[in-house]
């Protein structure tokens, strides 16, 4: 229990209690010394009996000294400032007294409150304690009204399954990356040990020996750079450019346009401007991977469809290639690293196995939507879908698109 909180939650109570008290009672006080003040009794507000020198009141015969009698409205000024001041007394002594007991009951029930209203701290704060990257899965589970505590808790729950993700898929990435860059070292190891224990090999086999070696080095490189570029995209975005995404797809189609002739790939292509905000380099590096993912997979003499527009102010890139016949169930496995539809890793011949995750992570960086489906006749569909352009940034962006 959270102890400093809740007694400082009490003593705010009792704070809080204690000054509406002391204002009530100062006002209580003016009014009964308003009401009681001796200039609003006259003659014509009492009763006649009490004013009577005949009668049996309070100025009877009886109870008037011996000798002239006295000024009746003096003695009546006197007896009423008597009787008002000793009523004044006895508030300014019964009061406090009052407050004070009643300022007791009050902290105790601010500590009973107090301790009711922060018990689901006490739950979250045990609870993230025992939490940690070896227990993510566990949750808070938080029981009770839809408050401030509840919306925390909930929002605890999301944040420790999101952390759970994330370990979860850095330590597939970790292991599978080892495992990536592990494989060519072992290839080249062996390769050179061979050589170098059989004394026969020649000037030709050691040239084969450093061609082999030298593709094995360039994969390693493509499989380093895309971990680089992977790592980079998911530490997010620190600034934020004008970016033309038409252009940016024009130049890596035009980049592409060889190996899509030589693969005998037709390619459509429909863009129209469509503005946003992010780094360049990272917009086309998804486009370039999105584009040699369409071409990579795809079937001799296929298509590949790629258009650029603007929905609702958002650039919105999508990349249509037909292909082989991709389970629907399993595309969310296509953006995992290193891993095939088979749940197999790649092969070398069949890229680093990296691309679409990099698309996911560069789109995750910039606030984009990536949706992917599986065409009925075979292929893949990809849409990104990029925030909206702040109405601030046009002018910039215009600026920077006149350029291009």
């Amino acid at each position: 229990m959270p102890l400093v909180s809740r007694l400082r939650l009490t003593l705010m109570y009792g704070g809080l209690f204690f000054g509406c008290g002391v204002i009530l009672l100062a006002v209580m006080y003016l009014l009964v010394e308003h009401a009681i003040n001796p200039g609003h009794i006259d003659k014509a507000n009492l009763p006649p009996g009490d004013v009577s020198i005949s009668g049996t009141g309070l100025f009877s015969k009886e109870n008037l000294p011996a000798g002239p009698l006295p000024d009746l409205s003096s003695l009546e000024s006197a007896l009423a400032k008597q009787m008002a001041a000793s009523d004044l007394r006895q508030v300014l002594i019964d009061a406090p007294i009052a407050l004070t007991i009643v300022t007791v009951i009050a902290l105790a029930l601010g500590w009973v409150v107090a301790g009711r209203v922060l018990r689901p701290l006490t739950v979250i704060t045990t609870a993230a304690r025992r939490i940690s990257a070896s227990s993510l899965h566990q949750r808070l589970g938080l029981r009770g009204p839809d408050d401030e505590l509840k919306a925390l808790g909930d929002t605890l729950d999301e944040l420790f399954e999101r952390l759970e993700s994330s370990f979860e898929a850095q330590r597939n990435f970790v292991a599978n990356a080892s495992h990536e860059l592990r494989t060519p070292i072992t290839r080249e190891r062996a390769l050179l040990q061979v050589a170098l224990d059989d004394p026969g090999t020649t000037a030709e086999t050691w040239r084969a020996i450093a061609a082999e070696v030298l593709a094995s080095n360039a994969e390693q490189e493509g499989v380093l750079e895309a971990l680089l570029t992977l790592a980079s995209s998911q530490g997010g975005l620190d600034e934020r450019e004008p970016v033309d995404l038409a252009a940016v797809t024009g130049e890596v189609l035009l980049a592409a346009a060889p190996e899509a002739a030589r693969q005998g790939l037709s390619v459509d292509v429909a863009t129209t401007c469509a503005p946003l905000l992010g780094d360049k380099t990272l917009a086309r590096r998804l486009v370039v991977n999105l584009v040699d993912n369409a071409m990579r997979h795809n079937v001799a003499g296929g298509k590949v469809e790629v258009s650029i527009e603007a929905k609702g102010g958002r650039a919105v890139l999508e990349v249509t290639n037909t292909g082989p016949i991709v389970p629907p169930e399993a595309v969310n496995q296509l953006f995992q690293p290193f891993l095939r539809l088979d749940g197999r890793r790649v092969r070398r011949d069949n890229g680093h196995g990296l691309g679409l995750s990099i698309v996911d992570a560069i789109a995750t960086a910039h606030g984009a939507e990536v949706i992917a489906r599986a065409r009925t006749g075979g292929g893949l569909s990809i849409k990104v879908a990029f925030p909206a352009v702040p109405a601030a940034s046009p002018p910039a962006l215009a600026a920077s698109t006149s350029a291009h």
